[in-house]
C-alpha cells in the first residue's frame, strides 16, 4: 500500500484497470485540490470513463458526457499555474483556450510533457498504480473505455 503522508490529500481511485493512488499537492494548486476533493466527496468522478488517451502522452478523464465537452455544476476555476514539471504521474487540469475554464477535468501524464509546464495547473502526482493508468485503453474517442469505478478522499475511506 502506498506510503499516505496525508490522508486528507490523496486520492484513492478504483479504475477498471486496477487501483491508483493520488497525492494532491494544495502548496502547488490549493483552489484546484478543494474543488476536486468536493467533486469526489459528491462522487461526481464515479462511473466517469477516461474519453482521451493518447499513447505516450495522457490519459484523460472527468468529463461528465464522456466526450470531453463537459464540466461540474460549479463555475470554472482560475488558473494556478506553477513550477511543477509535467512528468510521468503527474495530474494536471484539462481546459479550453481559456487559462481559467478549467473544471472537472484533468488527465495523468504518461510520459514527459514539459511543453505543458506553467500553462495546464499542476494539483498532484500518482504515488502508487501507474502501472495501471498505463493499461488505460487508448483512444481519441476511446471506443469501449475504461473507466473510474470509484474515487475517494483516503481520509473518509477510512
Amino acid at each position: 500500500m502506498a506510503d499516505i503522508k496525508d490522508p486528507e490529500n490523496t486520492l484513492l481511485m478504483e479504475t477498471t484497470k486496477g487501483a491508483v493512488v493520488i497525492e494532491m499537492r494544495p502548496d502547488l494548486a490549493p483552489n484546484h485540490v478543494a474543488h476536486i476533493k468536493k467533486l469526489v466527496r459528491e462522487g461526481f468522478y464515479d462511473g466517469i470513463v477516461f474519453h482521451r488517451v493518447i499513447e505516450g502522452f495522457m490519459a484523460q478523464t472527468g468529463c461528465p458526457h464522456g466526450t470531453g465537452t463537459g464540466g461540474s455544476k460549479y463555475p470554472d476555476l482560475k488558473q494556478e499555474f506553477n513550477a511543477e514539471p509535467h512528468v510521468r504521474g503527474i495530474c494536471s487540469m484539462a481546459r479550453a483556450m481559456n487559462p481559467n475554464s478549467a473544471n472537472s477535468q484533468f488527465f495523468i501524464v504518461f510520459d514527459d510533457a514539459r511543453f505543458l509546464d506553467k500553462q495546464y495547473t499542476v494539483w498532484g502526482k500518482v504515488i502508487e498504480g501507474m502501472e495501471n493508468v498505463d493499461k488505460i485503453k487508448r483512444g481519441e474517442p476511446v471506443r469501449d473505455p475504461d473507466k473510474i469505478v470509484s474515487i475517494k478522499v483516503a481520509a473518509d475511506a477510512a
